[in-house]
């Protein structure tokens, strides 16, 4: 008796699933690519037959006064027709220009789907003629091709591209009776679905609880109707349509930004392992091409930072921050700057090493020209004392 009554109790306090009609809304395929040390600073006009215009946020919406981006250089392809999971789509690529050598291709892919299960199959879309990923690689060639003369240092080969999904469903969410509901609500009763979503497993009920809190553990909410998830490999927005471009803008900044420290932690490591073998290797007096290479080196990073921070540079709207604050999170952005500062550090240590080598080296040249001069001195005076 006593147990039926607790039963009774704990579904009173259970809150109802909320039954969604349907889900629609765009899966936004962000793609990040570094090929080259940088850019020049000469406008692109055309690229791929298509104008070159520059990023700008929707002005329909209500944007604080003091709002400032980066707005890089931007192309719109024309959309093409695809087959998709759920049959035929119509595919939409942006292609965004920056100054530290990279390009970002993001590619919006619309959908329409019953249950929140049914988004997994978007995470590596597969068309009905090849892979997305595929396909947006050689589109990266050929923007790179294009792009040859306006790069400074180009890559010699496209390096491995930095990827991240992000799924938008538009708001409000309504139930079979057409009534809105709170975003919040309906992420508290569909977490697990959500992290199956975000950690593309296709299996709902094997996923452990501990796994979903930790997918969906990063979550903001400004309005009733808005929400935002963020995970490591995949976050989802449920938000007014018009409202979209802000937020996926913050998280193609920082895949970008992802995207740079991993090539110039390559970089380093690089010079690093160069630098070790040429120290143990080179005579002294081929040490100073060593120097100069490690100076080069020192400035050009000196420069990727300032530019890296110049495009993730925003302010004026702190939930925007927030967004940008939890990605970074993600992505430990962090964590890759202190450990490519451990390695300049390294390398600068390096160059202090070798420079006071040098410095000692010519400081004994300069004494030993100082004794021969004494002693050349001391010649040419006993002579002088021994002659006529």
């Amino acid at each position: 008796m006593i147990a039926s009554v607790e039963q009774a109790r704990s579904s009173e306090h259970k809150p109802a699933t909320p039954k969604v009609r349907r889900y629609a809304g765009e899966v936004v395929h962000i793609y990040a690519f570094d090929v080259a040390y940088e850019m020049t600073r000469q406008p692109v006009r055309e690229l791929l037959g298509q104008p070159v215009a520059q990023f700008v946020i929707d002005a329909t919406k209500r944007s604080p006064r003091q709002l400032f981006f980066y707005r890089p250089q931007m192309v719109r392809l024309p959309p093409l027709e695809r087959i998709g999971p759920h049959g035929p789509v119509r595919v939409q690529r942006i292609i965004k220009l920056l100054p530290v050598g990279a390009i970002s291709i993001s590619v919006r892919v619309p959908f329409e789907v019953e249950r929140i299960e049914d988004l997994v199959a978007y995470h590596d879309l597969q068309f009905s003629n090849g892979s997305l990923s595929d396909e947006v690689r050689r589109l990266a060639e050929e923007v790179r091709a294009e792009l040859a003369a306006h790069y400074v240092r180009p890559n010699h080969q496209l390096a491995e591209e930095e990827a991240y999904t992000v799924f938008c469903i538009e708001s409000p969410l309504l139930d079979e009776e057409r009534a809105a509901l709170s975003a919040e609500n309906w992420w508290r009763a569909h977490r697990r679905a959500v992290a199956s979503l975000l950690t593309q497993e296709p299996d709902v009920e094997h996923l452990s609880k501990q796994e979903a809190d930790e997918s969906t553990g990063r979550f903001l909410t400004y309005y009733q109707h808005d929400l935002v998830v963020i995970d490591w490999d995949a976050a989802l927005i449920i938000d007014e349509a018009r409202n979209f471009d802000e937020t996926l803008y913050v998280m193609e900044l920082a895949n970008l930004q992802l995207a740079e420290l991993e090539a110039y932690d390559r970089i380093l490591d690089d010079s690093l392992e160069r630098a070790y073998r040429d120290l143990g290797a080179r005579p002294m007096r081929a040490r100073d091409s060593t120097l100069r290479e490690l100076r080069e080196i020192r400035i050009d990073l000196a420069r990727f930072s300032d530019e890296l921070s110049n495009i993730t540079k925003f302010f004026g709207d702190w939930h925007l921050a927030r967004i940008y604050e939890n990605i970074s999170a993600r992505f430990h952005l962090g964590d890759w700057h202190r450990t490519i500062d451990k390695k300049l550090q390294t390398l600068d240590d390096l160059y202090q090493l070798l420079n006071h080598d040098r410095i000692n080296r010519w400081m004994l040249i300069l004494e030993v020209t100082i004794v021969l001069l004494f002693i050349i001195d001391l010649v040419i005076l006993a002579v002088g004392i021994k002659g006529p």
